[in-house]
C-alpha cells in the first residue's frame, strides 16, 4: 500500500512539474514601457563605448536584453545563436543532442515571433554549435535567453562602426603604405632598408633585426604550410601564383580560397572569389612567405612554405554579417585541414563575436598555432588595448614596435598584457615600415602596424615548426619565447618582445 501512494505521489510530481513547464512557457513576457522602443545606434554605441572605457572590453553576453534586441533591430533583425549543454560546448561532434536543442531553441523563436521555420532559420552551421536566425521581437530574446541551453545570443549584423559619425568612419580608407587598411601603392623601396641576397631577392630591414637571414642557414620553412585569413591575394602579383617558386623556393603550393560574399542579404551563398580587392592580404602572404625570388623584389620570412589564403573580407575590421560570417567559414576549413599548421590573421574587431570565438576554438582544438594582430589604432579607436580576436588566449597576440633597443610601440600599434610578441617594424629615423611585394607584378610596397608584425611572427613560427617537425604548438611556442628579448621576464606592455629568429631554430 505504501509503495502504491508513493508512486501516486511521483506521479503527481512529474504531472505538476509538467504543467508547471508548459505554463512557465505559456507566460506572457512582461516588458517595462520604457524599453518598448528600440534605442537609436547612436545610444547604443555610446553603451558600448562606456563599457571599453571602464572596463576595457565589451561583450553582448554582459548586455540587457533591451540593448540586444535594440541592436538587432538595427541591423537587419539577424541574429546569432550559440548553444549547447555548457559555456564550453560548442563543437557539434562533440555534442550527442545538438540537433534536439537547436530544434527546442528554433520552437521558442518560433513560437514568440509567431511565424514559421523557413522565416526564422537562416543557416545552421555544420560544425559548430551554432545558427543565425531572424528576429523582430524583445520577447523572443528575452525568452531564449531563460534557456539553459543558449551561449550566446548576438547582433549579427549590427555595425558599431558604420553607426558611427561619418567624419570617425575611416577606418578602410588608409592606405597600406602607412597602416594596416586597404591600398594598392607601389613604391620604390629606400636602399637603407632593405639588403641583396641570392639569387636577387630583397631582405627587408626588419628581417635582419630579428636575425632572419642566419636562421635561413637552418630553415626555410620547408614542409610547414600557414593558412593566411585576409583579404585575398592580388591576381597580379605573380610572386604570389604562378611563380611561388621562383628563384631559391620550390617544392611547395599556394592554395587560394574565398569565403566572403559581397552581399547585404544573409541567405547569399555566391562568393566575390579568392582575388584580394584591398590590398592588405596580399602584403601579409609576402611578408610571411613571399618566394627568395631572382626578380629583385622582397622575400618573405618563411621562403619554401606551403600557403593556403582566404579572401574573408574586404577590408581589415570585421564589421557586419558576411565578414564576420566569413571568417568563422575560414577558421574552421583550416582547423579541419590536417596540413596546416599555423593560422595568422591580421584583421579584427574592437570587441568579441561569438561565431568567431567558436571557430578560433575550434581551430585551436586541432592543434593549429593562431596568430592575430593586437590592432592598429584608427581616430576612435585609441582608447582600446589588444582587440578581439588577439584578446583571446586561443591566439598568440602580435603588435608592432619602433626600431632601437628601448621598446617604442610603432605610431599605430596597440599594446597590453595580452600581447606575447613584438617586431620592429617602423624605422627610428624614417619612419619606414616593410618593404613587400606589391600588389603588381614586378613592383614593391612598405606596410605597417600590428598587421605585417603578426604575418612576420607566423612566418618565424613556420621556420621553428620546419626545423623541428615532431613538435607540438606547445613546444614550438615555447622555443619562441625562450628566443625573445624578455624570455625571462615577460614585460607587462610588449610581453616577450622581439623574437630572434636565429636563437628560435637552433
Amino acid at each position: 500500500m505504501s509503495k502504491r501512494i508513493v508512486k501516486l505521489v511521483l506521479l503527481s510530481l512529474i504531472l505538476f512539474a509538467s504543467c508547471s513547464k508548459e505554463e512557465s512557457m505559456d507566460k506572457k513576457i512582461a516588458i517595462d514601457q520604457s524599453q518598448k522602443n528600440p534605442l537609436t545606434p547612436t545610444q547604443i554605441n555610446a553603451k558600448i563605448d562606456e563599457s571599453l572605457n571602464v572596463k576595457g572590453i565589451f561583450n553582448w553576453r554582459d548586455a540587457s536584453s533591451h540593448l540586444l534586441w535594440s541592436a538587432v533591430v538595427n541591423g537587419n533583425n539577424i541574429v546569432t545563436i550559440g548553444f549547447g549543454n555548457s559555456a564550453t560546448n560548442f563543437e557539434r561532434a562533440k555534442t550527442s543532442n545538438n540537433a534536439n536543442i537547436q530544434n527546442d531553441l528554433l520552437k521558442i523563436i518560433m513560437k514568440y515571433e509567431d511565424t514559421t521555420l523557413d522565416k526564422v532559420l537562416i543557416m545552421a552551421d555544420a560544425d559548430l554549435n551554432l545558427m543565425d536566425v531572424m528576429i523582430s521581437k524583445q520577447e523572443t530574446i528575452i525568452a531564449l535567453r531563460q534557456s539553459k541551453y543558449i551561449r550566446y545570443i548576438e547582433p549579427a549584423d549590427y555595425s558599431y562602426l558604420n553607426n558611427r559619425n561619418t567624419k570617425n568612419n575611416n577606418v578602410t580608407a588608409s592606405s597600406s603604405s602607412s597602416s594596416s587598411g586597404c591600398g594598392y601603392e607601389s613604391t620604390t623601396l629606400a636602399a637603407a632598408d632593405y639588403t641583396t641576397t641570392t639569387p636577387n631577392a630583397k631582405v627587408p630591414w626588419t628581417f635582419t633585426q630579428h636575425n632572419i637571414p642566419n636562421a635561413w642557414a637552418i630553415s626555410s620553412g620547408r614542409g610547414i604550410t600557414i593558412g593566411i585569413i585576409d583579404t585575398g591575394v592580388s591576381p597580379n602579383q605573380s610572386l604570389l601564383g604562378s611563380n611561388f617558386n621562383n628563384g631559391l623556393s620550390s617544392g611547395r603550393t599556394i592554395q587560394k580560397n574565398g569565403v566572403y560574399i559581397d552581399s547585404i542579404w544573409p541567405w547569399s551563398t555566391t562568393t566575390d572569389g579568392v582575388n584580394d580587392l584591398c590590398g592588405h592580404g596580399t602584403s601579409m602572404a609576402s611578408v610571411a612567405a613571399a618566394p627568395r625570388n631572382d626578380k629583385g623584389l622582397p622575400v618573405g620570412v618563411a621562403y619554401n612554405a606551403n600557403l593556403v589564403t582566404y579572401r574573408a573580407a574586404s577590408n581589415v575590421v570585421l564589421d557586419g554579417f558576411q565578414e564576420q560570417e566569413a571568417v568563422k567559414k575560414a577558421f574552421t576549413a583550416l582547423g579541419n585541414n590536417s596540413n596546416v599548421k599555423i593560422i595568422s590573421m591580421s584583421m579584427g574587431h574592437i570587441f568579441s563575436v561569438g561565431k568567431i570565438e567558436d571557430a578560433i576554438r575550434f581551430a585551436y582544438g586541432k592543434g593549429k598555432l593562431i596568430f592575430c594582430a593586437a590592432g592598429t589604432s584608427t581616430s576612435f579607436t585609441t582608447f582600446v588595448g589588444v582587440i578581439f580576436p588577439a584578446s583571446m588566449s586561443e591566439t598568440v597576440a602580435v603588435t608592432g614596435v619602433r626600431e632601437g633597443a628601448t621598446y617604442q610601440a610603432c605610431d599605430d600599434c596597440h599594446t597590453g598584457s595580452k600581447v606575447e610578441f613584438t617586431v620592429a617594424m617602423q624605422r627610428s629615423a624614417s619612419g619606414n615600415t616593410v618593404p613587400v611585394d606589391s600588389y603588381y607584378e614586378n613592383q614593391s610596397d612598405y606596410v605597417g602596424g600590428s598587421s605585417v608584425a603578426t604575418a612576420t611572427t607566423a612566418g618565424i613560427a613556420a621556420l621553428v615548426w620546419a626545423k623541428n617537425p615532431t613538435w607540438t604548438r606547445a613546444q614550438v611556442l615555447t622555443k619562441m619565447r625562450q628566443s625573445a628579448s624578455f624570455s625571462s621576464n615577460r614585460n607587462a606592455t610588449y610581453g616577450y618582445g622581439n623574437i630572434n629568429a636565429l636563437l628560435a631554430v637552433q
